[in-house]
């Protein structure tokens, strides 16, 4: 009994404590040190060749491309959102026509890149003027921003119906199984009662999807639309100086971080009823 007691006060004893710098140490702060002196370096080149004639020229392009890029996902957000829901519905449906039809829906638009989808849209429903002429929905396809903003619409309809699938899906069954005791309808059940709750767990992935299409807008670029990515293509091709896209990143990552910040905003406060 004695030398088990000691066998396993040997077991238990603590490892030491590691001395000196091991090498994930070293590779860490050798990393974040290489990333420190590239951030100082941008800043000293933006400074030494800044050129005030060119920022005031070129400013109001760029706070028009960022309103276009701003209203196109904002725009696309809502519709998708709007859209999203009877998608998620289907998906969960005990119907499998309905099922199936959703289920092709969201591995059609998930499983192809945004950039094909415009382009099938900008390009491919051009080859269909005549008939689209003929149900009078030539005006609206015409125009490349609306063509970008159907593409982004249904896109991202099918990424926030699983986003919403996925948190319905997490709300324990026991509250659908409560609501039917008491014979609410399964529609409101859905509306008053679970969607409340899965909201909290989708804001998340909702807010990555948000900054993921402000990041993936830049590519209507290629399609006429002058947001600010094609802004910045165009005072590139004026001015030969790469500059321009350095001002374009900096606003990209304003945009994500603001959003980034407010998504956590938000959180904190439909959630301090969770906190203890």
């Amino acid at each position: 009994m004695i030398m088990t007691s000691r066998s396993t006060k040997e077991v238990l004893r603590p490892p030491p404590p590691a001395h000196g710098w091991p090498r994930q140490r070293i590779i860490g702060y050798a990393l974040v040190s290489l990333w420190i002196v590239v951030f100082i370096g941008l800043i000293a080149y933006l400074v030494s060749a800044w050129k005030p004639d060119m920022f005031w020229r070129y400013a109001p392009s760029y706070v028009s491309g960022v309103w276009v890029t701003l209203k196109l996902v904002g725009l696309s957000v809502v519709i998708g959102a709007v859209l999203s829901v009877p998608i998620a519905y289907a998906r969960t449906s005990r119907n499998p026509f309905i099922a199936a039809l959703a289920y092709a829906y969201v591995y059609f638009f998930r499983g192809t890149p945004l950039l094909a989808q415009a382009f099938l849209i900008y390009y491919g429903f051009g080859s269909f003027r005549a008939q689209f002429e003929a149900v009078g929905l030539w005006f609206f396809f015409r125009d490349a921003f609306n063509c970008a903003l159907f593409a982004f619409s249904l896109n991202t309809a099918a990424y926030q119906a699983e986003i919403l699938r996925g948190a319905i899906a997490s709300v324990p069954k026991g509250q659908w199984e409560g609501a039917n005791s008491l014979g609410l309808p399964r529609l409101i059940t859905l509306r008053k009662i679970i969607l409340p709750q899965a909201l909290i767990v989708a804001l998340r992935p909702y807010g990555n999807e948000l900054i993921l299409m402000i990041k993936g807008s830049a590519i209507v670029a290629i399609i006429t639309v002058y947001d600010l990515m094609g802004v910045t293509r165009l005072v590139y091709s004026r001015t030969f100086d790469f500059q321009s896209y350095l001002w374009a990143a900096i606003i990209y990552l304003l945009i994500v971080e603001t959003l980034r910040h407010a998504v956590e905003w938000i959180e904190k406060r439909i959630t301090r009823h969770l906190k203890r």
